[in-house]
């Protein structure tokens, strides 16, 4: 009885303080999101107050508010829009790629660090955060802006190449043969290629049999599809975010449009919930020695997913302003990073690995939203200052119809 009491204080205390701080992130007109992770700080390991009773209940929390965030970013857009997309984006995923993850494989040699490691970090510097950003894009309004599909592209082939690049750091790390690291992939891209042919050809189907009149049903009903097909997905080596994606892209209609009223509350506290963990599972005290370093990573990496942004948005006709809210909005890294560190930190690689990961993700969750939010004004500083021509049209412009497949948009 003892424990369950702490354990209602504490996670009580979690959920009043996310309250608070992001009233005081709504007066501010500014993201909660760095609010939340450096309140997870401050009470974590080696924080001023460690919690302990409710810590495995946050865990859980935490996944499912990744989960949710990408649920509801996939109800934005049908599976029409999605297959379109990646045919028309596949470049951007490609620059992406290079971009982003060559700095991290320069910085483990440069480390002294092996080619095992170096593969390890290429990845956390290569992949942003789906959670994070999703989050952002509702927070600033804008998933109705044209540079939207662009951004939510790029994510899209970010998760889906999680399904390749897992599957072969998982046997790099654990030595296996060609021929047991070949199967383990090929297991992995036959899931995510099923998943991916069931949401697009049934879609319409799976979309009838949720559907229902009352609100408590419907609820269910999606939420427990959901969390069932993440699972599925991750117990075979897909990210489960990836699985939460498809299920809202295989929903339509008036299906997603209620699904996405009664899931936008427990979306907000859950996905709360996430940053908080973050947090909570960095111990400020292993962050000075690998500080250097991973700024000067955060600081490279950030521009070049900010250049990737704004090329993919360009190539596809988004105005100079467009491109840059595109580019700002990709650089915050988060959950994958993380898991991809925590791999090689298990497998006992290179113990500065963990804590470095970790610094790096933090200053980048950190300056994430900021970057979301000031990329395109700054810039249209410069240009001003230059004496360039105006960055293109403004905001509401940007709102209109684009040429391609629109995002269904949803009204919570």
């Amino acid at each position: 009885m003892h424990s369950s009491a702490v354990f209602l204080i504490e996670f009580g205390a979690i959920i009043l303080g996310l309250g608070l701080l992001g009233r005081m992130a709504g007066r501010l007109k500014f993201s909660p999101i760095p609010l939340y992770l450096l309140a997870g700080l401050a009470f974590g390991e080696g924080g001023l107050l460690p919690l302990g009773a409710s810590e495995e209940f946050v865990a859980i929390g935490a996944e499912i508010g990744v989960i949710l965030l990408l649920l509801m970013l996939g109800l934005e857009y049908t599976a029409t829009d999605l297959v379109t997309n990646l045919k028309t984006q596949y470049p951007a995923g490609l620059v992406d790629g290079a971009l982003n993850a060559l700095p991290g494989a320069a910085m483990a040699f440069l480390l002294g660090w092996g080619p095992v490691a170096a593969v390890v970090l290429a990845g956390v510097t290569w992949i942003s955060s789906s959670g994070v950003i999703a989050k952002v894009l509702g927070d600033l309004g804008r998933l109705g802006n044209r540079e939207t599909p662009v951004v939510l592209s790029i994510l899209v082939l970010e998760d889906l190449a999680m399904a390749v690049y897992l599957p072969i750091v998982t046997a790099l790390l654990a030595g296996a043969g060609l021929a047991a690291g070949s199967a383990t992939l090929a297991i992995a891209l036959g899931v995510a290629g099923l998943v991916l042919f069931v949401a697009v050809r049934y879609g319409r189907l799976i979309s009838r049999f949720v559907s229902s009149d009352d609100p408590e049903k419907l609820l269910l009903v999606v939420l427990g599809l959901t969390l069932l097909v993440a699972g599925v997905a991750q117990q075979l080596q897909v990210s489960a975010a990836v699985g939460a994606f498809l299920v809202g892209i295989a929903l339509s209609g008036e299906v997603a449009e209620g699904a996405h009223h009664l899931l936008s509350p427990l979306r907000d506290l859950f996905a709360a919930v996430f940053f908080v963990f973050f947090g909570l599972h960095t111990d400020p005290a292993s962050i000075p020695p690998v500080l250097l370093p991973a700024l000067a990573l955060a600081v490279v990496t950030a521009g070049t997913k900010i250049a990737t942004g704004y090329w993919a948005a360009r190539r596809n006709g988004i105005s100079a302003k467009g491109a840059w809210r595109a580019g700002g909005t990709l650089v915050a890294r988060g959950e994958f990073s993380i898991v991809i560190a925590g791999l090689a930190v298990s497998a006992g690689i290179e113990p500065s690995l963990g804590p470095l990961a970790t610094a790096y993700v933090l200053i980048l969750v950190v300056i994430g939203p900021l970057t979301a939010r000031y990329t395109e004004p700054v810039a249209g500083w410069i240009t001003a200052r230059r004496g360039g021509p105006p960055a293109g049209p403004g905001p509401e412009l940007e709102r209109l119809p684009a040429a391609g497949p629109e995002p269904v948009r949803h009204e919570s």
